[in-house]
């Protein structure tokens, strides 16, 4: 993506199934645990650099003992800050007593961190403030141990409002306007219901106060407690807990929009929100990990016991396309396909743009994410070229001469990297001018491969947000080479709506595409569409969100995807350009021929898989068109 765009957090969660010596014994470390958390977290650096944090619980503690640690750091390497924080524990004790480091049972007593139970996150911080009190996982903290919970999630709530309102009616007073709050509080006020209710009962048997509390421990009914905690979400969420006693669970929105991945054996359960670190950490094979079920838990017991327990009813399965497209590392055996068939699945519509004509066409593309869909697209126009050469010595070869038959069997797609980021380029001018012109120059670009005013360049990338990066920077550069026609292909479909989800795409008017339909209203005399999209959006608000449906489809439904594209080549197109330049998006039909299993297309579609995401867009349009700059959720 050409356009950075802040987005989706990310979870590891470890529990180990065996005591601690054992894996001393087989791995030869007590610090096993540890060390395969930080593994899972820096195999998903990419979800999140804005903070990262790590929480851990022992199992079976003396009253009077730690048994859950937890720490925060907004480093600029959180990651590897955290794990040097926890590494430098045993400092001493390696140079002092280093045979301590083989006991086990000692360093549980005595070093924190060392335990069973091992959660990890990464954030980004779509919204809002970016302080160490924003970074998970979160902490909701009580005498009595079975009322202690840890939180970390991938996930954003688009009904925080209502959330918040249900809090007040139950009595609690959260210190803060945020979904992490809310559902912290929300799963802490059930796990104290089932903590009362299984005191009440276990008093009525006449059992005393220390029994009580280890009946409790053994009896938190988990999935029920999830049951009541989320019956009125409304987002998109993956979100791992744990409860003081050694409980713990990691649960998934019942359209299964965030992903969550899962392995377990005799020796351990894990999971993480992409399934290569799992399979990195663990040296697992693909088909071993699975993946959550949407409205499900995968719920460990304090005494090992592993189920998945569903806590809403799954409706229809939207999990996030972006995520294929381009959030996701593409080392996943089936993202790495679906990118290049996203590629393939644009030849056609290239090929036809370029008029077949691949002697004088240069195939590049833009940012590294793309590498692997241009992939594809190169394959498919190598497919091109293999057919058009059978079918041409098949059916007219007693036609061709030598140096005809020899430009055919040469024929081939001419591919080179053209635009290259220039990662030590720090744009830290402040005043607007000054830093338009040092954006202009993050890309370099390689000269002496374009023929001047004669080839065509088609340019990848996997998708377009804003625009602003290729205004500003790319086509400028490329444009020096002098190409005849620069043509901009988005592996993506246009994204027209904002995401409300857990990515930082919230506003209507850092869209392209939407600023594309915008003027070509205003062009064509229709300013009223925006005003009648206006008075429903707004009205609309005062529905409840079950009721809400998307007014803002009407502000694109005048106009054909190729219509808007024009106009988005416009737009993007920096003046003084002596190149033509064209754009072609990804159509909706490919994307879900090429992400099967991953339909959530809301971004492109406006189609939105909860209630809440169409109060959300009415939401985004009210605040454009009244000219706030505030999310909508």
């Amino acid at each position: 993506m050409s356009d950075q765009i802040k987005h989706e957090c990310g979870i590891a969660f470890i529990r180990l199934l065996k005591p601690l010596s054992y894996y001393q014994q087989k791995y030869g470390t007590a610090l096993y645990g540890l060390n395969k958390l930080y593994l899972l977290m820096e195999k998903q650096h990419n979800r999140g650099q804005d903070g990262a944090g790590i929480a851990t619980i022992k199992l079976d503690m003396k009253p009077g003992s730690r048994y859950i640690s937890r720490y925060r750091s907004m480093a600029s390497n959180a990651v590897a800050d955290i794990f040097e924080y926890v590494q430098n524990k045993f400092v001493d004790i390696q140079e002092n007593t280093p045979e301590l480091m083989q006991d086990t049972e000692w360093l549980k007593n005595n070093v924190s961190f060392i335990g069973e139970v091992l959660m990890g996150h990464l954030r980004y911080g779509t919204h809002g403030k970016n302080s160490i009190e924003n970074c998970h996982p979160f902490l909701r903290q009580n005498n009595w141990m079975t009322r202690n919970f840890v939180i970390a999630g991938n996930f954003n709530m688009t009904n925080v409002d209502e959330l918040l309102e249900q809090l007040y009616e139950l009595g609690q007073h959260p210190k803060e306007k945020a979904d992490t709050v809310t559902v912290l509080e929300k799963i802490g006020h059930f796990l104290d219901d089932e903590n009362q209710e299984l005191f009440d009962e276990y008093k009525k048997e006449g059992h005393d106060n220390v029994a009580i509390t280890q009946k409790i421990a053994e009896n938190l009914n988990i999935a029920n407690i999830l049951r009541r905690s989320a019956k009125t979400w409304d987002g998109g969420y993956s979100i791992c807990g744990m409860v003081g006693n050694g409980d713990s669970f990691i649960m998934r929105d019942p359209a299964g929009i965030r992903p969550a991945y899962y392995y377990y054996d005799d020796e351990i359960v894990v999971a993480a929100s992409e399934r290569p670190a799992l399979q990195t950490a663990f040296n697992i094979q693909y088909k071993d990990v699975k993946e959550i079920d949407p409205g499900h838990a995968l719920i460990i017991k304090k005494n090992g016991e592993v189920s998945m327990e569903q806590f809403r009813e799954p409706t229809e399965r939207l999990s996030c396309s972006f995520e294929r497209i381009y959030f996701s590392k593409g080392s996943d055996v089936e993202i790495y396909q679906e990118r290049k068939q996203l590629g393939r699945l644009l030849c056609n519509q290239v090929l036809k743009a370029v008029d077949y004509d691949l002697k004088n066409t240069v195939f590049s593309f833009i940012p590294n994410t793309a590498e692997v869909a241009f992939f594809g697209m190169v394959d498919g126009v190598n497919q091109y070229v293999r057919n058009h050469q059978k079918d041409v010595l098949v059916n007219k070869k007693e036609q061709l001469s030598d140096t005809e038959l020899d430009e055919l069997l040469s024929m081939t797609p001419r591919v080179e990297k053209l635009a290259v980021k220039d990662v030590k380029l720090r744009t830290f001018i402040t005043q607007d001018a000054d830093r338009g012109e040092m954006v202009a120059h993050v890309y370099d670009t390689t000269y002496g491969i374009i023929k001047n005013h004669q080839d065509t360049l088609v340019a990848l990338d996997d998708s377009i947000v804003r625009g602003t990066t290729l205004k500003q920077s790319i086509i400028k550069i490329v444009d020096r080479l002098h190409p005849k026609k620069i043509i901009i292909v988005s592996s993506a479909p246009q994204i027209r709506y904002p995401d409300c989800y857990g990515i930082d795409m919230s506003r209507m008017g850092q869209f392209v595409a939407f600023d594309a339909a915008i003027q070509l209203l205003t062009e064509r005399g229709m300013w009223q569409v925006i005003e009648d999209v206006y008075s429903k959006c707004k009205a609309s608000l005062f529905l409840p969100k079950e009721q809400i449906v998307n007014h803002v489809k009407e502000i694109y439904k005048p106009f054909t995807p190729e219509e808007i594209s024009a106009k988005i080549a416009q737009i993007i197109t920096p003046k003084g350009t002596v190149a033509a330049v064209e754009v072609i998006y990804q159509s909706l039909e490919n994307l879900h021929s090429a992400c099967p299993k991953n339909k959530g297309d809301w971004y492109f579609s406006g189609n939105y898989p909860t209630p809440g995401g169409n109060k959300v867009v009415n939401k985004a349009f009210v605040n454009w068109k009244e000219g706030n700059n505030q999310r909508a959720y």
